[in-house]
């Protein structure tokens, strides 16, 4: 017997202001989170977005082919629940950030990750007063506690949807300097995405691309978009 599947059945899809925000709405009825949860947005911008995912299904519904509308589901049923949690865990990203540790050679990659990375920890001293250290080899290095609070503190000014993004955009590339550089528009998410394979298209110049490696940046690359995505359409 084979898997159901869930099927288009609406004719329109629409985005509606309500009293307590925006929703979408197909043939009228209201769209739900999967734990039949109000599908409440922030703003119109984010609706309508949404709301074009929906007007996109044809046939069989494609859940990979609606980002927003996922992302969406998961900073209502997820991540508004467990903010703090879920603070806590990216937060904990400092402690260990890619940025920080550094090979021990050979000297052209050492430089690389120079040129690449140390920009963006002066960065993190200037606009935030978190100076991380850098130490080479991959032994962990206690953090400044002043700079791990710095960046807890801007992590928890941040609403639900934008801790959302910001989850994809630290996790995958394995730096919260990164992911919090994207936030805050001083890197687009391809750039993130570049500077957090720095070794590994260096060993891909020594020894050949392996494919399976290029398929998993590549779907790193689209999560990180789509995270852009939504920060780009959630208000100012």
């Amino acid at each position: 017997m084979s898997e159901w599947k869930a099927r288009r059945f609406w004719k329109q899809a629409a985005a509606e202001r309500t009293d307590s925000g925006w929703r979408v709405t197909l043939d009228g009825k209201p769209v739900m989170t999967p734990g039949k949860l109000p599908l409440i947005l922030p703003n119109e911008a984010l609706a309508q977005a949404i709301a074009a995912e929906w007007k996109a299904q044809s046939g069989v519904i494609d859940p990979l082919s609606m980002p927003l509308t996922r992302a969406a589901n998961s900073a209502i049923e997820k991540v508004t629940p467990q903010f703090d949690a879920v603070a806590g865990m990216l937060a904990a990203y400092g402690g260990t950030d890619l940025l920080c540790y550094r090979a021990v050679e050979p000297e052209p990659l050492r430089e690389r990750q120079r040129a690449g990375w140390d920009p963006l920890l002066d960065w993190a001293d200037e606009t935030m007063g978190a100076r991380l250290d850098v130490t080479q080899g991959m032994m962990p290095i206690p953090q400044n506690p002043n700079a791990l609070v710095r960046l807890r503190d801007r992590i928890d000014r941040l609403d639900p949807f934008r801790l959302t993004a910001l989850h994809d955009l630290v996790t995958l590339p394995g730096s919260l300097i990164l992911g919090l550089a994207v936030l805050e528009g001083r890197l687009s998410a391809a750039e993130a995405h570049a500077l957090s394979r720095i070794d590994e298209e260096y060993q891909q110049e020594v020894w050949g691309e392996d494919e399976e490696a290029a398929a998993a940046a590549r779907n790193r690359l689209e999560a990180m978009e789509n995270a852009e995505k939504l920060l780009s359409l959630l208000p100012k």
